[in-house]
């Protein structure tokens, strides 16, 4: 597992949250004040859009993220950018957070395997960078640090071999991997399949600086080609074009990081469920005190109902109320559809009693792995507590 993965998850989620954000926020848009109550006006877009990047890319919370560390799991990742999210008088409810962090991972995983080479896993988060300055280009600071968070990202990962970035790529793969929503935009332009899955295709140009596969050259201990032998490919490739990638999905460019949703579109925020279960539903006892105690650490929300605070506005990641309550209701009735059967059979005892020690083993290494966790998620929190 590469320890430089963390940044990049980060700034990419990020910038997919703020591509999400800003094109609700445009969609529910009214007149330059804020006439009509629920209804967002432009300026609160702007400074929904100016508090949480100035958040996410300061000084000392980018500082703590670009030390080597392990990548956190999609719990302690969600939270950490609940709390992001809620920087601003934005609010969000469960239901809306869930289906908002659905179509970031969505969004960001297809973007890693749009990526021919894993070192053009640094366009993905120069796209997002650039485009997030253009949501903050009227407040200077803000762009200032956006800028400053670009120049380290170039330090830290310009030096990196591309073993290092083969490494770094196959971890955001694992960490994507057991997350098959379907998107409505995907599916519409047929590069997701019912399933959940991306259909990706075998032609088109390769990597930059790489020949198109098919031939087999055979050298001597002089270093002169002795012997040439072709086979199939598979595929229709071609040699690049340039260096950069983008793949043509009808009359759409899907560029690596770039901004794909717009106002005209608000069905493409849509996702629906597989049938597929993850692994990470799992009940987790270890998991549930770590919520509880990053909750803790994150303080209440409610501080916007205090006497004399601004209060916050809520935004919907759904069509309607209603549906957004549905999508809440069925989520809560999910979990207590499976139920847990004990099944015992008659074993040996020497061989229950080897058992219960190597699994005791497990549960020791479990605990101290999801207890480093939870400290360097609560460094965070309590560092977004502080901004």
């Amino acid at each position: 597992m590469s320890v430089r993965t963390l940044p990049l998850v980060f700034i990419n989620l990020g910038g997919e949250m703020l591509y999400i954000l800003d094109q609700r926020l445009r969609a529910f848009n009214t007149s330059e004040d804020n006439s009509e109550k629920g209804v967002w006006s432009e300026n609160d877009r702007k400074r929904v859009m100016n508090d949480i990047v100035g958040t996410l890319f300061s000084k000392s919370f980018m500082d703590e993220l670009l030390k080597p560390q392990q990548l956190y799991s999609h719990r302690t990742m969600k939270t950490v950018l609940t709390r992001l999210a809620h920087t601003s008088i934005m609010r969000l409810n469960p239901a809306s957070m869930d289906r908002l962090y659905e179509l970031m991972i969505m969004a960001f995983k297809h973007q890693v395997f749009l990526c021919p080479r894993p070192k053009d896993l640094l366009l993905i988060s120069y796209n997002h960078i650039d485009t997030i300055k253009e949501f903050v280009k009227d407040t200077p600071v803000v762009v200032n640090q956006v800028n400053e968070t670009h120049r380290k990202i170039i330090e830290v990962y310009s030096s990196l071999s591309e073993g290092e970035f083969q490494l770094l790529r196959q971890t955001l793969l694992i960490f994507c991997q057991d997350m098959n929503i379907r998107v409505s935009l995907f599916l519409k332009i047929k590069i997701q399949n019912p399933n959940g899955r991306f259909a990706m295709t075998t032609a088109g140009p390769v990597p930059h600086g790489i020949d198109v596969p098919g031939l087999i050259r055979t050298f001597d201990s002089k270093g002169r080609e002795v012997r040439r032998r072709e086979f199939p490919n598979g595929g229709s490739y071609t040699s690049p074009i340039r260096e950069g990638s983008f793949e043509l999905h009808g009359d759409r460019v899907i560029r690596l990081g770039v901004n794909m949703y717009t106002a005209d579109h608000p069905e493409e925020t849509h996702t629906t469920k597989t049938p597929s279960v993850k692994p990470n539903d799992t009940p987790n006892l270890l998991a549930k005190e770590e919520l509880n105690l990053l909750a803790r650490l994150m303080g209440s929300v409610k501080a916007v109902n205090m006497p004399g605070a601004e209060p916050g506005f809520r935004i919907n990641l759904f069509n309607t109320d209603q549906e957004e309550d549905e999508a809440g209701a069925s989520a809560g009735a999910g979990e207590s559809l499976f139920g847990v059967i004990n099944i015992q059979a008659m074993q040996d005892e020497q061989v229950a009693t080897e058992l219960a020690l190597i699994a005791g083993q497990f549960a020791e290494k479990e605990e101290e792995s999801e207890n480093q966790s939870a400290n360097k998620g609560d460094e965070l929190l309590a560092m977004m507590d502080d901004l």
